[in-house]
């Protein structure tokens, strides 16, 4: 039974009077409430959680642009085990002592990026992973983000070398750890072609690639024809790579 206790002697309060019960410190209402893109209906205790960031965060951090919830959070069900929060702003913060308050109050891993506006504008423009990031996302503050694609060939060969990690380690590699290196891959070839990066678009393109519901095999760690996939993927990194490099290589004559 959940119980409050009083003084004794407690002066102003007659036998019978009505009183009424709250919390010492109330927490401030935010002032706004947050935009989602995407997103679909989220769970009520997964907005609750993001209301508690953003919470935690403007009560710690004096200037920001933006906050940004972004990840596999946001995706239905609850097997998440972590949230990535990017945090927009062009004053210093210190990034691990803001992961410390916020792990400690949330109580869930925090995978925390702080970037400046003029940086995150021009990931936007040259990463295909900070466009999969915001295609499916929750902020603080709305924001409308309209770029042209440049290519720097370059970040796009190191990003393409995290996936290579598939061909030589299929085997340990849990379903979860898989679909994030093909889904990195599908997002390099979307941005080369200059198409939209989504996680609808991304699936679509990996079971265009691989074959129906290759998303979800991949996912869940339930690939039977391992030649099969193995064969497809190897052909498609490897013309991937191709491309990039005779990109590298045309920047290096336009020098």
């Amino acid at each position: 039974m959940d119980q409050i206790y009083i003084p004794k002697n407690r002066q102003g309060f007659s036998l019978g009077s009505y009183v009424v019960i709250q919390p010492l410190l109330k927490k401030e209402t935010p002032a706004e409430n947050p935009f989602f893109y995407h997103t679909g209906n989220l769970e009520t205790l997964k907005v609750k959680i993001i209301d508690e960031i953003f919470y935690t965060i403007e009560k710690n951090i004096e200037s920001y642009e933006n906050i940004i919830i972004t990840g596999s959070f946001l995706e239905r069900g609850f097997r998440f085990n972590d949230i990535d929060v990017l945090i927009i702003s062009d004053e210093c913060i210190i990034e691990r002592d803001c992961k410390k308050i916020l792990e400690e109050h949330i109580g869930i891993t925090i995978h925390l990026i702080i970037i400046d506006n003029k940086s995150f504008i021009n990931g936007l423009r040259t990463d295909p992973l900070y466009q999969a990031m915001v295609s499916k996302c929750v902020s603080k503050k709305r924001f409308v983000y309209n770029v042209r694609n440049e290519f720097k060939y370059k970040i796009l060969d190191l990003h393409l070398l995290k996936s290579k990690a598939l061909i030589d380690s299929f085997d340990i590699l849990s379903g979860d750890e898989k679909y994030e290196m093909v889904r990195n891959a599908a997002s390099i070839a979307l941005f080369m072609d200059n198409k939209k990066i989504s996680k609808e678009n991304i699936d679509k393109f990996i079971n265009t690639l691989f074959g129906k519901n290759m998303n979800k095999e991949i996912k869940e760690n339930m690939i039977f024809d391992k030649q099969d996939f193995l064969r497809r993927y190897k052909s498609f990194h490897e013309a991937l790579f191709k491309k990039i490099l005779n990109g590298i290589k045309n920047e290096s004559k336009q020098k």
